[in-house]
């Protein structure tokens, strides 16, 4: 564990991978630290923005490294069921990169539950980790320069909704009519870090 200040209110640890960083967030969100506003995850950092009325970047650093982590899976976490039509440009990309048929690929898929890790690349888009067995599907070699809102992909052990339009290298494999970012909605993010999430076919 690195800890880093990140301006004069914040902390940034950074460890060692993604599993720890789910233990460090999960043991911070259960029990949190005071003084601490926020805790945002991502692949290998854990952010602690403070409240300097509160407390000092000193005193928490000593707290993060007195917390010993959580399993970094809550099976209690809220819920979200996503339908999908499963007709992605690289579904059958996808499926030879695997072994299998496109059937299979929406089987496993489907099969999965899955967590959001972290956040990144554009509001509202989360990192989705398998909980069961493990997916490595490779970006693809050239991005695309337009990604449709919606758009449901893979890329290496991450599953992600594309919120907007935007470029990106994930290898689609669907698309969902669901609003992952909404900003009037309440929180504006429906995948945020800790929740699971249901992929159905439509």
């Amino acid at each position: 564990m690195r800890v880093l200040p990140s301006g004069s209110t914040a902390l940034l640890v950074e460890l060692d991978d993604l599993d720890a960083v789910l233990g460090l967030y999960a043991a911070l969100t259960a029990e949190p630290l005071e003084g601490v506003l926020d805790v945002v995850p991502a692949a290998r950092t854990v952010l602690l923005v403070t409240d300097p009325a509160v407390t000092t970047l000193a005193a928490v650093e000593q707290a993060v490294r007195r917390t010993p982590p959580r399993p970094g899976r809550r099976d209690g976490g809220e819920l979200v069921e996503l339908p999908v039509v499963y007709d992605g440009a690289d579904l059958t990309d996808v499926a030879g990169h695997l072994g299998v048929d496109p059937d299979e690929v929406v089987r496993r898929h489907t099969g999965t539950t899955w967590t959001v890790a972290f956040c990144g690349f554009a509001p509202g888009f989360g990192y989705l980790t398998p909980d069961g067995e493990p997916w490595d599907v490779p970006r693809r070699d050239t991005p695309r320069t337009r990604v449709p809102p919606g758009s449901v992909g893979l890329a290496g052990g991450f599953s992600g909704v594309y919120p907007r339009e935007s470029p990106g290298g994930w290898q689609l494999i669907g698309r969902t009519d669901v609003a992952v970012f909404d900003v009037a909605r309440d929180p504006a993010a429906l995948l945020r870090p800790g929740v699971r999430v249901r992929f159905a076919a439509a």
